[in-house]
């Protein structure tokens, strides 16, 4: 099968199109016959060199997919076999065949496209648990959400909107804000022209957010704590700006804040089965009734697997970019 392989640690050019052997399930695995498959900011840290796969994982990148099943493995409900699915995997998206725990599949609804579909899992899951599971974000509360407009932000920001939550985004220009606005943010700050930390006060009446979805971390985190409300709840899931940070222990012991992260690829399979019920319950139905599409960027070739790489690190994107896998 054509694979998209990462030659050795280093920039996009580094991919390399090449031949594999389709892979075979095991226990509890599907075969999925790829459509798409998405592009994320770990596929470019994963081609770097600086986030390997964990132990059994493929070693192509590509987190999430959408397809037909086309082979199950052993204990996987027959039922499924044929199925158009989306998946979270833990690699070798960018295929033309990947294996995915059956307990990580979600069905694509009717209206719901393939380059759509394979735009949903990676995000709606590291969403999901972070805003909603870690954040505790409820109804009634405000989120900022940083980095507006990526893949992530955008997710978060509809997400939100849909459980009647008011969302404040930070992005890098006055044209994302507005399209960060378009998306359905109620706000949008402007990081490079003004304090975030100020502007979220001010549109709080100087309560500060109840939630912040982080991928900075870094020195922005203090000032992330500084618009933190009473009993607020700071979510890291990436470190753009460090891996180190320092804050002030005293004001977050007054103020009951709360610093948490996580990443999701380590995660055990159990985990992320459960994690794809609570989705598949609380979130598909929105899905399934086309309240809730990702917000698209561009879809390329898996050929062009290397552009989509540039254009990703370069911060054009708007949304999710897909690679189309021809069959």
């Amino acid at each position: 099968m054509p694979a998209m392989t990462i030659s050795k640690p280093g920039g996009p050019d580094v991919l390399r199109l090449a031949q594999r052997p389709v892979p075979q399930p095991g226990a509890g695995q599907v075969l999925i016959a790829v459509s798409h498959a998405g592009v994320n900011r770990p596929d470019c840290l994963q081609r770097m060199g600086v986030y390997p796969p964990p132990p059994g994982a493929s070693d192509l990148p590509g987190l999430e997919v959408s397809g037909q099943i086309a082979a199950l493995g052993e204990g996987v409900d027959p039922a499924m076999m044929g199925q158009q699915v989306c998946a979270l995997v833990n690699g070798g998206g960018y295929a033309a065949f990947c294996l995915a725990q059956a307990g990580h599949c979600l069905p694509v609804p009717a209206g719901l496209s393939m380059a759509e579909a394979a735009a949903m899992p990676e995000t709606l899951f590291t969403v999901w648990h972070n805003v909603f599971e870690r954040g505790h974000a409820r109804d009634g509360e405000t989120l900022l959400v940083h980095g507006g407009t990526s893949g992530i932000g955008t997710m978060a920001i509809k997400l939100a909107r849909l459980f009647g939550i008011t969302v404040i985004a930070t992005c890098g220009s006055d044209a994302k804000c507005e399209l960060a606005r378009q998306v359905g943010a109620n706000h949008a700050i402007n990081y490079k022209t003004s304090d975030f930390g100020e502007q979220v006060l001010a549109l709080t009446d100087g309560g500060g957010a109840n939630v912040i979805l982080d991928v900075v971390a870094g020195e922005y985190t203090q000032r992330n704590l500084d618009c933190l409300a009473v009993d607020g709840r700071l979510v890291t899931i990436a470190t753009l700006g460090g891996i180190k940070a320092q804050i002030n222990v005293v004001k977050l012991m007054v103020r009951r804040q709360t610093l948490t992260g996580s990443t999701l690829r380590p995660r055990s399979d159990a985990f992320k089965a459960l994690l794809a019920d609570e989705i598949a319950a609380n979130v598909w139905p929105f899905v399934a009734e086309g309240a809730l599409r990702p917000q698209m960027d561009r879809i390329f070739p898996l050929e062009q697997a290397a552009r989509a790489h540039q254009r990703m690190e370069a911060g054009e994107h708007f949304g999710k970019m897909v690679l189309e896998i021809a069959q």
